[in-house]
């Protein structure tokens, strides 16, 4: 039988000899120093400034909205435009994180911390940690803003939870980027001279390199803002990659922070290892381009969209939709019934065939516009509704009603301008504001281009004065002229003189020769 001699490590003293803490107590005292550096961040101007202003600028954002676009989003869209805000807030912590950091050597107290227990690679995980409120922060934002975009009646499409988890990481790889940087150079004010760096190294690799697809996506956002909305089964962005390059790159910088204060056990080695490899695959994920199968189903929907829209009837006419946008046809129906009843002949009870068409073979980035359909009685909708697309949409259905097809639209310049802007802006709550939202320059005087979702229309100053006044009167008293004398409204024979003698407006002036003797379009 043996004694055991050996002395159990100590754990206390009160002698005045160096104390072992338990792994536990070591845990807490690292999550106190990292709320204490939580508050003491809040508390630096520029940080508690960008806080107030990222929340306070969402919040007007989603409350002062009036009625719009933004009652109708693409959720597919809402998600990406969640990205960019949070960054002017991932840079005040950036440099707010870096001071803190260096703040001990700004008073010259570093010395002093020789004589406590905890090591110089646990305050530099708490410094880090310091950032974790400040993400929750902008993930309760991001998701305020997304939620918000989805309760409402008109939303569509569906969103991304990579995309959404951007923001909230870019608040995290900033806060590592910084307590790296103080490690790295331990000078007081490095941090905004780095963010400038930064931003000019940016601008610089993306000219040289002309935007390549890798490289952008080695940037914390990439927002791909431009096009209108496509279907979510076509947007094409590598959104989860990038958030898994995001986490992994943000874990890596901060293990590097770690080994740089000193921590080199297992542990941080073993995240280290993960980390790189998790950036790795992330990085491998992101850049390849676009697949060519995605780019054969932009160009499908893009070229023969009937091939992937379901199809409703309402009343007389049909309407076809990608499968998301289904829920809004009867939005569309309730423009075309409301045009519909008040054109004469055989106009009111015309079937219709209005298709919505996008252009999504030149990625998110570009907006291209729409050719005009060659089909007699279809009508282009877009995947953007709400504002002045409304009008617009009023503007193409009514420019079909007369002329026949999109196409002949761009030919249109003597009466049937007149009978067609009468149509689309005489159905809307106010025709005035409506009809000057349509034209390019903003004005209900002079001559002017009207928007359409397809081709645009010529305007000239004379039937800008002869729509105005029949916008200004009861459109039940013009409605009934337009449906006694439909056939001469709508021929191309009949000038912008002899459509106001018809409808009972002052003609406004003279137009050309041409439009006002025989109503021809030539001058």
């Amino acid at each position: 039988m043996s004694t055991d001699t050996r002395t159990p490590p100590r754990t206390a003293s009160t002698d005045g000899e160096r104390v072992t803490p338990s792994p536990r107590s070591r845990a807490a005292a690292v999550l106190a120093l990292a709320r204490f550096e939580a508050r003491e961040l809040l508390l630096q101007i520029p940080v508690l400034l960008f806080l107030a202003l990222y929340v306070g600028y969402t919040a007007w954002h989603l409350f002062s909205g009036g009625e719009g676009m933004d009652d109708y989003p693409a959720l597919q869209d809402v998600d990406r435009s969640t990205q960019t805000t949070p960054l002017l807030l991932a840079v005040a912590v950036f440099v707010g994180v870096n001071r803190a950091v260096l703040r001990s050597r700004r008073a010259s107290t570093d010395r002093h911390f020789d004589v406590l227990v905890m090591e110089p690679w646990r305050r530099t995980l708490a410094h880090a940690l310091s950032v974790l409120p400040f993400a929750a922060v902008t993930a309760l934002v991001v998701g305020f803003q997304f939620t918000w975009a989805a309760l409402k009646p008109g939303a569509v499409g569906h969103g991304s939870p990579a995309e959404l988890a951007v923001g909230p990481l870019a608040i995290l790889l900033a806060g590592a980027l910084g307590v790296l940087l103080a490690r790295v150079i331990p000078v007081g004010f490095i941090a905004p001279p780095f963010v400038i760096g930064a931003y000019a190294v940016t601008l610089l690799v993306s000219a040289s390199t002309q935007g390549s697809h890798w490289v952008s996506w080695l940037g914390p956002v990439i927002s791909d803002e431009g096009a209108d909305p496509f279907p979510s089964d076509l947007i094409g962005r590598p959104a989860a990659w990038h958030a898994l390059y995001l986490t992994g790159l943000a874990v890596l910088l901060l293990c590097l922070a770690l080994w740089l204060s000193g921590g080199r056990n297992r542990l941080i080695a073993g995240v280290s290892v993960a980390a790189v490899a998790t950036v790795a695959v992330g990085v491998a994920g992101q850049s390849p381009g676009e697949p060519a199968s995605l780019i054969a189903a932009r160009t499908k929907a893009s070229v023969t969209p009937e091939k992937v829209q379901v199809c409703t009837d309402h009343g007389h006419s049909r309407y076809c939709a990608f499968p998301e946008w289904t829920g809004r046809t009867a939005d569309w129906a309730a423009v075309v019934d409301r045009i519909q009843s008040r054109a004469g002949g055989s106009a009111g009870g015309a079937r219709l065939t209005v298709r919505q068409r996008i252009d999504a073979r030149y990625g998110l980035q570009d907006s291209a516009s729409i050719e005009p359909s060659t089909t007699p009685g279809t009508v282009t909708v877009g995947t953007r509704w709400g504002g002045n697309r409304v009008p617009e949409f009023a503007l193409g259905a009514a420019s079909v009603l007369v002329a026949g097809t999109e196409e002949n639209v761009g030919t249109t310049c003597d009466a049937r301008v007149v009978t067609i802007a009468w149509l689309a802006l005489s159905t809307q709550p106010d025709p005035l504001k409506s009809f000057r939202d349509v034209r390019l320059d903003d004005s209900i005087k002079g001559s002017a281009v009207l928007l359409a979702p397809t081709n645009p229309m010529s305007m000239s100053a004379q039937q800008t004065t002869v729509v105005r006044e029949l916008l200004m009167k009861p459109h039940y008293s013009v409605a009934a002229k337009v449906k006694a004398h439909w056939t001469e409204l709508t021929s191309p024979k009949t000038s912008t003189t002899r459509a106001a003698e018809l409808l009972g407006v002052p003609a406004g002036g003279k137009g050309t020769p041409a439009d006002s003797e025989s109503g021809s379009c030539e001058e």
